[in-house]
């Protein structure tokens, strides 16, 4: 566990540091959220089926009406029928593959479900705040100040500390107050923590977050495992609890 260390030994460059990849990371959670790369997979293959369709339509009224004192080649015949080949075997490569993914989804929502209700660990700068607390940890490669900054979805600062910290983990808990004392309501947020190498350079900590699993839902590339407001991708889960 790490605790507050007074303001007349607050590192200002590692919170700064901190606070500015809080923010970043409050760009890159929100863009992924609002991804749309299932809608973009499918219009993807719709369009290479209108194409292959289209290319069968063009080729066949090209038999219909060339000039028969001087029809197609054998050998540019030939090339478009091989044109005509691979443009069906990609849409049906597509469509078999859209099944297996489809298929290895509904493996890992099975698995994902029995998680619900339970206490889960995941690699993730999505930091979720559940009935008024939140919880992360990271590994410090040596002990001194570590900087901490949690963003809300907007990237606007909400909390940041100096702590210190021990050699190897540490567990940072957040009550959900702000830096003003202001409770903030449960739901995604966003977080960096930021300590300095054995060489004295700026470093930044990857976070380890806990949250309660409430819910799974299927994206276009996995399964994401709802810890209240916060969507992680469940790959990036490291381990759980709870019966």
């Amino acid at each position: 566990m790490v605790s507050s260390v007074s303001g007349t030994s607050v590192s200002a460059s590692l919170l700064s540091y901190a606070i500015s990849a809080a923010q970043s990371n409050a760009v890159t959670n929100s863009a992924s959220s609002a991804s749309t790369s299932a809608s973009s997979s499918s219009s993807s293959l719709s369009s290479l089926g209108g194409n292959f369709n289209q290319f069968l339509t063009l080729l066949t009224t090209q038999l219909q009406h060339q000039d028969p004192s001087n029809p197609t080649s054998t050998d540019s015949f030939t090339a478009e029928l091989a044109q005509f080949a691979g443009v069906q075997q990609q849409v049906e490569t597509n469509t078999n593959l859209t099944s297996l993914i489809s298929a290895t989804q509904d493996n890992q929502m099975a698995s994902a479900v029995s998680l619900i209700g339970k206490t889960t660990t995941a690699s993730s700068s999505s930091l979720p705040l559940q009935s008024g607390a939140a919880s992360l940890s990271f590994t410090a490669p040596q002990a001194g100040d570590v900087a901490i900054a949690v963003t809300d979805s907007s990237g606007t600062v909400v909390k940041s500390e100096t702590v210190s910290a021990t050699t190897g983990i540490n567990t940072w808990k957040w009550d959900g107050t702000t830096n003003s004392g202001t409770q903030l309501t449960d739901g995604a947020y966003n977080v960096a923590v930021e300590g300095s190498s054995t060489d004295g350079s700026s470093v930044a900590l990857p976070t380890t977050v806990t949250g309660l699993v409430t819910g799974v839902s299927k994206t276009s590339t996995g399964v994401d495992v709802d810890m209240g407001g916060v969507k992680i991708d469940m790959t990036a889960l490291t381990g759980f609890s709870g019966a």
